[in-house]
């Protein structure tokens, strides 16, 4: 963590093929923690990790865990992946109309409570459930797929969510995900981002080591 932002790595862009020594690298490179997309091929058109890896995950390493739930109907899935074990619980605002009573169950199962909203999704809706949320997920980019580029208006909507939540008093924090690259870490910041999710055009960059990958961003936060 560098002057309060924290760093984490998107999982589901490491080498599938060696996922233990990826998370050893990441540990070694001061990350703080693992981003651990769900998805489901109905919410959005891809597949992604599932409850057997993040076990395998549990069992390799005590670094937080942040798990996303890119699937409808995740009211369904909360309970489960909270007997798995995971910090940060994050679902999607589009997929379940009851996003109150899921924030409160993922607290009542000791979990820190996240939402997460598309680049469409207005922030309108977040404003009767500040009080239910530890961290709030900014898609930059359309979810489903790695390597597609920031989307503008997302940098105007973390700005506007900063200033929001300082309105609100609430400590949530701001995450980030979607190229989150070298050149948008500065921009994303500056904006009020707290949480970096980094993928494919930051941690996991072809032909650079996690850890001189890991620097990079860190000298990069203002």
């Amino acid at each position: 963590m560098k002057n309060g932002i924290k760093i984490g790595a998107s999982l589901s862009c490491a080498n599938q093929r060696n996922l233990e020594k990826a998370i050893r690298e990441l540990e070694q490179a001061g990350v703080d923690y693992i981003h651990f997309d769900v998805m489901d091929g109905h919410f959005v058109p891809n597949f992604a990790l599932n409850l057997d890896i993040l076990k395998m995950v549990k069992d390799l390493t005590l670094m937080p865990i942040n798990v996303h739930l890119m699937i409808d109907n995740p009211e369904v899935y909360i309970p489960i992946f909270a007997r798995v074990g995971c910090n940060i619980l994050s679902f999607h605002q589009e997929a379940t109309p009851h996003v109150q009573r899921e924030l409160a169950r993922i607290r009542d199962l000791g979990m820190k409570a996240g939402l997460a909203l598309n680049p469409a999704t207005s922030l309108s809706g977040l404003d009767y459930v500040f009080p239910d949320l530890d961290a709030i997920l900014i898609m930059t980019v359309n979810p489903g797929f790695a390597g597609q580029k920031l989307i503008p208006a997302t940098i105007k909507k973390i700005n506007k969510l900063r200033k929001v939540l300082d309105e609100e008093g609430s400590k949530a924090e701001i995450e980030v995900d979607g190229n989150v690259s070298f050149e948008n870490i500065p921009t994303l910041v500056n904006a009020g981002a707290t949480m970096l999710v980094g993928g494919t055009s930051s941690i996991f960059v072809k032909d650079m080591q996690i850890a001189e990958a890991v620097q990079m961003i860190i000298d990069l936060i203002p």
